[in-house]
């Protein structure tokens, strides 16, 4: 391998860099040519990262995966059955692209999209292709994601596509060709982009030395065109998702928040006559633009997948009426059918009236006798595919299988399969991907890869986005590569010959609009806030009977014994252990109590109960508060001693109980107190005062030595018990303290306080002045407990404030939470 100098500066040796470096024969590297010499436009970055030096560029690439962990990047698998989220698998080095080859890549894509916005027209409009035998009927009408619904009906905007994704790679002659057209919901842009702020932030010097152009105008261009798409000042771009099990949530909601736009899911949404809204805790907000990233066939149950629970009812209708533009159209998804590519390089002419300047590699419908009976003799050759689909039928998950790798039994089953229903398959050649360098324990090393690259429409045309997302194999013999079947990614850098402008999406310092708000709050990330804290308080008082328990179950006098059957009565009472353990050991009470992940009232539940309601609104949390939750998850999921021990169960405890108090704070502290604090302070503050009521009714009228102790300290008030009362505990000054005292953040009357003005904050659904029916309970329990006397309440009256509190509970979720008009409720005092 023949070593470069960097001719523009210093003379720097790259011959380490390169020593090893051996791509495959017959493949055509990026880096070097078949000589083995460096690329020019790659010899700077190559004098750059020598100069460097190894240690240095490992320790910059280790904090490149260190952003992006502490940003919260993350992908799912969907053949992982756990769904769990795996962290994002960055390579290191970029793919560059020179600045001329650019240029004519990015005709060549622009041509394609003109070519298949026109196909797509064509097919929910006159059909002349089929008409005129252009294209088989069998190919759109077979596909399907062929819409019939959407036949006939024109786009609102004018357009079925508005953000298109071409998969690409070159040839062995290093021609660029194209994969697959991507139509349905491009994936991957929020993805480049964070790749980007990765290494541009741990590589600062390369980054504006190499002059690499910024993707900022790109998605500037795109924001100002789907804004413009609105047609009332009120209305609201959404980013539609299908929510957090998705394996590119993450995208969704770093784009939705990049972009400035709303982040919504189809319950989010509703279809009224006059068009889409979204449900706010301020009632219904008009959303005239959604970004979709559902496949079109779950948008709507009521005109299209009757079993999608993801979609919005009636959004077709919406879209016949005019009344929202989606991005992409429903149905665009037509457009990436494998079939296609076989007929798209005959389109051109007719369609555009000139040639594809950028081809697809060579795909053959199988369909069509001519081609079957070609295909049959040349397999070997050949990939064969699903036409419409993404697994090909008959074969599990496989989405494609080479011809020459087949066993003898799949070649003649899959034959078997072409010759019965040819229109089901293509035959594609056989692609030998070029080769990228990767950093791999401590050096360059060629790998396969294909890049993604990004067209958005705008009111001056199509417009590329100067770089992409490569997506990198882990085998250097990898035909395929996906992040689904493992690999990593990396990012596409455009050089320019010109100094480049610094573009980003922030308004410049001198013209930022002042504004304390952050738009409406969609009911469904209200109620999973409010959830989140409600699950959360609940896991601290189950934590605090734990404790109680177990600093007990060491004492063998009888009347703490009576006490901790009070104490493992009320767990039960929680569901927190099996009924089926009345008499056991009160050890294993606890230990039930920490592992039960089958019992609703068990920590583990709780704990993940409180995490998944969080994972629907991640966005909505620090990286500290999320992962907080985490740790709270993972530690209440660890495995425990067995036989469990006092002393590890007391640690668990704590410790989980430190987690739940660093939450809390973090929530507290670093969140804007607005209108989604307040619910998650609802929440909180509302389970607290149903514990509370709770805890006085099992330990105040028990009359067992001992059980005003466990009550001062389930709800935390020993020391000031003890401060203010030099005696041991009393029933009257210990309700008192617990329940009437508005000092005390424990307490009964400073829930209610804090219920009562979080709720005089929150938006008013009617104009007419008077309380709302949340309000109106509110208030009665707070005056009701504020003009009472300790030695008055007994345990009825606990247990119709426990009754009112939960009810008030149900009357904020209808109110505030439901997702239909609702008739006034009223609610009557307590007598």
């Amino acid at each position: 391998m023949a070593g470069q100098r960097d001719s523009a500066s210093e003379q720097v040796d790259i011959e380490p860099l390169l020593s090893g470096y051996r791509p495959p024969p017959g493949t055509f590297d990026e880096m070097v040519d078949r000589e083995g010499r460096v690329r020019a436009h790659w010899q700077p970055l190559l004098a750059m990262l020598a100069r460097l030096g190894p240690n240095e560029l490992s320790r910059r690439f280790a904090a490149a995966d260190r952003h992006l962990r502490d940003s919260g990047v993350f992908y799912r698998v969907y053949e992982d059955a756990s769904g769990a989220e795996r962290p994002w698998p960055l390579s290191h080095m970029p793919l560059l692209i020179d600045g001329a080859e650019w240029q004519a890549l990015k005709a060549g894509l622009v041509q394609r999209a003109e070519l298949l916005e026109a196909v797509l027209a064509d097919a929910y409009g006159p059909a002349n292709l089929v008409r005129e035998g252009r294209l088989p009927a069998v190919v759109i009408a077979g596909n399907p994601e062929f819409l019939r619904p959407l036949v006939g009906v024109a786009p609102a905007g004018g357009a079925h596509l508005r953000f298109y994704a071409v998969d690409v790679g070159r040839s062995p002659g290093g021609h660029w060709w194209v994969l697959g057209d991507r139509t349905q919901a491009p994936s991957g842009a929020g993805y480049a982009l964070e790749n980007r702020l990765a290494l541009s932030r741990v590589m600062p010097e390369v980054y504006r030395g190499l002059k690499v152009e910024r993707l900022a105008p790109f998605f500037q261009a795109f924001q100002a065109e789907l804004s413009a798409l609105n047609r009332q000042d009120d209305s609201r771009v959404c980013v539609l998702t299908p929510g957090p099990m998705n394996e590119t949530y993450f995208e969704h909601a770093y784009l939705a928040r990049y972009l400035g736009f709303l982040l919504v899911e189809g319950e989010d949404l509703t279809v009224r006559e006059d068009g889409v809204f979204i449900r706010t805790v301020s009632g219904l907000k008009r959303a005239e633009v959604l970004v979709r990233r559902l496949d079109a066939d779950f948008a709507d149950p009521l005109e299209l997948n009757a079993r999608s629970r993801l979609g919005v009812p009636g959004l077709v209708q919406a879209v016949r009426d005019g009344t929202v533009v989606i991005a992409n159209a429903l149905g665009s998804g037509v457009a990436e059918a494998r079939a296609l590519l076989s007929f798209l390089p005959a389109l051109a002419p007719t369609v555009l009236g000139s040639d594809l300047t950028l081809p697809n590699v060579a795909t053959w419908w199988l369909g069509q006798t001519r081609a079957r009976d070609e295909i049959v003799d040349r397999l070997d050759q050949m990939v064969i595919a699903s036409a419409f689909l993404g697994e090909l039928p008959g074969h599990g998950e496989r989405r494609e299988v080479l011809g020459a790798m087949l066993e003898p039994q799949e070649r003649t089953r899959i034959l078997e399969q072409i010759a019965h229903r040819g229109i089901d398959f293509v035959a594609k050649e056989a692609v030998t991907l070029s080769t990228t360098p990767v950093w791999h324990n401590g050096r360059l090393e060629p790998r396969p890869f294909t890049l993604r690259l990004f067209l958005a429409r705008t009111s001056d045309g199509w417009r590329v986005m100067p770089g992409g997302f490569v997506r990198v194999a882990d085998d250097i013999d990898a035909r395929a590569v996906s992040l689904q079947r493992g690999g990593s990614t990396g990012d596409a850098w455009v050089l320019s010959d010109k100094p480049v402008a610094e573009t980003t999406l922030l308004p410049a310092p001198d013209r930022i609009s002042i504004t304390r708000g952050t738009g409406p709050l969609p009911s469904r990330a209200a109620a999973n806030l409010f959830w989140v804290a409600r699950y959360v308080e609940r896991a601290e008082a189950t934590l605090r009977l734990v404790r109680a328990l177990v600093s007990r179950v060491s004492d063998s006098d009888e009347a703490t014994t009576r006490v901790v059957v009070q104490i493992c009565s009320l767990l039960r009472a929680w569901d927190a252990v099996p009924n089926d353990l009345p008499h056991v050991r009160p050890v294993l009470v606890a230990s039930a109590t920490l592992q039960g992940s089958d019992l609703e009232g068990a920590l583990p539940y709780l704990v993940g109960a409180a995490q998944s309601a969080a994972s629907v609104i991640r966005d909505r949390f620090s990286p500290d508060a999320w992962r907080a939750l985490t740790d709270l998850f993972e530690l209440i999921n660890a495995p425990i001693d067995r036989p469990p021990t006092e002393s590890a169960m007391f640690e668990r405890t704590n410790a989980a109980l430190r987690i739940i108090a660093s939450f809390s704070g973090l929530a507290q502290e670093n969140m804007s107190q607005l209108a989604g604090w307040r619910f998650l302070e609802l929440g909180r503050r509302i389970e607290r005062a149903i514990a509370t009521c709770r805890f006085v009714r099992q330990f105040a009228f028990a009359k067992l030595d001992g059980a005003l102790d466990v009550l001062l300290e389930l709800a935390d008030s020993q020391i000031t018990y003890r401060l203010r009362y030099v005696m041991v505990p009393a029933a009257a000054p210990v309700v008192d303290l617990v329940v009437l005292d508005p000092n005390n953040p424990r307490s009964l009357a400073y829930q209610l306080s804090r219920i009562e003005t979080h709720l005089a904050a929150l938006p008013q659904r009617s104009g007419d002045g008077r309380l709302s029916p949340p309000e109106q309970i509110a208030t009665a329990l707070a005056a009701q407990i504020r003009t009472a006397n300790a030695t008055a309440l007994d345990a009825p009256a606990f247990l119709a404030l426990e009754e009112a509190l939960m009810k008030l509970a149900d009357l904020i979720a209808s109110t505030y939470f439901t997702t239909h008009e609702r008739a006034e409720v009223r609610w009557e005092a307590l007598g």
